[in-house]
């Protein structure tokens, strides 16, 4: 008799405490629980230009705000340079190279055609300073010396840069050189130029300040900025120009407005000054009726699910990056979170792999959706908790069917 009464209080334990399974979470944004829209958004037209390809982003949540002809193949022209400056970010900071270093200039280098920084044949020129020299003048010189500085031979350099592209995803993107003369199979799109422009000023913020720089005095002549907008939106601090009879006039810019970074990209304009109006027209329209926002930190737990099976009833989950969103103007207290887990979960639950993912919404619209990832490593638990929970598994299959019988009669 008493064997029978422990039994029936133990299931009775059972199914009030360990009866709770759902595949779907509540996650408010920054910890508040928001409201339910009040009217619908209504999105703004985005700008109709004449360029031949263009794209607006946000830097932080990589949200396209405006495009047009994004992922068709185009000559970058002096774009290139971007690839080039993002090799050699690189090289830096993993110090495979240092700014004092001294690149001695090859007759090919002082031979390129085209914008120059004006070094000459064996000089040794101190690579701070080519830097400078092919982000502010956009000196072709400077970019052959330094592709040849880091790699032997601009050939090598730009094979350097192709695999570069495949990591950063670029997939409409072909380089042949470091400084982007005319040729067919030389190429980019406007999405992909907003993706190296992104990495840029996320994992270079040091050498991106150079961007901002106006102007470029060396062997003494100074050259300015062929970037018009440091001039004339008060909010740019990069990034670079481009220019031949095939690419037309092509710019990506960069602008920072209260911590909301965006990054425009123009190519083929008919102008210098049609890409400036241009990248001024997209930026104006970006800060004018969106807004981005943090939602969530890397790293932290957004909330802990069941696992079953495994040495610890819960693990935490989170993402592996800062979660930010970007909406219209005003709409923030109207977006939700949900969060979507793998429903059984069972041990063993792996630190860092995805099990579910968290969508947020806007009027009952997906606007963005991130993969979810635990936090902790939850191995298989002992004999008695692996017994144990698949007692408890069971009868939680068993009340769902009786209670899903009961609300379909």
């Amino acid at each position: 008799m008493l064997r029978q009464l422990n039994l029936s209080k133990y299931l009775s334990l059972v199914f009030a405490l360990l009866f709770i399974s759902s595949t779907t979470y509540s996650a408010p944004a920054n910890g508040v629980i928001p409201i339910q829209p009040e009217q619908p958004t209504i999105a703004p037209t985005a700008p109709n230009l004449d360029a031949k390809g263009y794209i607006l982003i946000d830097a932080a949540s990589g949200k396209v705000l405006a495009e047009k002809n994004a992922d068709v193949r185009m000559p970058p022209a002096s774009l290139t340079k971007l690839m080039s400056l993002y090799i050699i970010s690189d090289a830096l900071k993993n110090g495979s190279i240092h700014p004092d270093d001294k690149v001695r200039i090859s007759t090919k280098a002082w031979k390129t055609t085209g914008s120059r920084m004006f070094v000459k044949v064996n000089d040794e020129v101190p690579v701070k300073d080519l830097l400078q020299g092919i982000i502010v003048a956009s000196g072709n010189d400077a970019s052959v010396a330094m592709a040849e500085y880091i790699a032997g031979t601009e050939e090598t350099f730009a094979s350097m840069m192709n695999s570069q592209a495949k990591n950063l995803h670029m997939t409409n993107s072909h380089f042949l050189d470091s400084t982007g003369l005319p040729n067919p199979n030389h190429y980019t799109t406007p999405r992909d130029l907003a993706t190296l422009a992104q990495a840029i000023t996320k994992n270079f913020p040091e050498d991106y300040k150079l961007f901002s720089e106006k102007w470029f005095i060396y062997n003494g002549i100074r050259q300015p900025n062929r970037n018009r907008l440091l001039w004339r939106f008060q909010y740019a601090d990069g990034l670079k120009t481009g220019h031949t009879d095939d690419a037309g006039f092509c710019l990506v810019a960069s602008a920072n407005k209260n911590g909301m970074r965006l990054i425009s990209v123009i190519m083929g304009a008919e102008s210098d000054e049609a890409r400036t109006e241009d990248s001024i027209r997209l930026l104006t329209y970006g800060y004018r009726f969106f807004e981005t926002h943090k939602l969530y930190s890397a790293n932290t737990s957004l909330t802990k699910v069941r696992v079953w099976k495994g040495q610890n009833k819960e693990t935490p989950i989170g993402l592996t990056h800062d979660f930010y969103a970007t909406i219209p103007v005003g709409q923030y207290k109207n977006i939700q979170a949900t969060i979507e887990m793998i429903d059984p979960l069972k041990a063993p639950i792996v630190k860092g792999q995805s099990y579910g993912k968290i969508n947020i919404t806007l009027n009952n619209q997906v606007i963005a959706s991130e993969p979810l990832i635990a936090l902790e490593n939850n191995n298989k638990g002992s004999l008695w908790r692996r017994m144990a929970d698949t007692l408890h598994f069971g009868f939680n299959k068993i009340f769902s069917r009786t209670n899903e019988k009961a609300n379909n009669g």
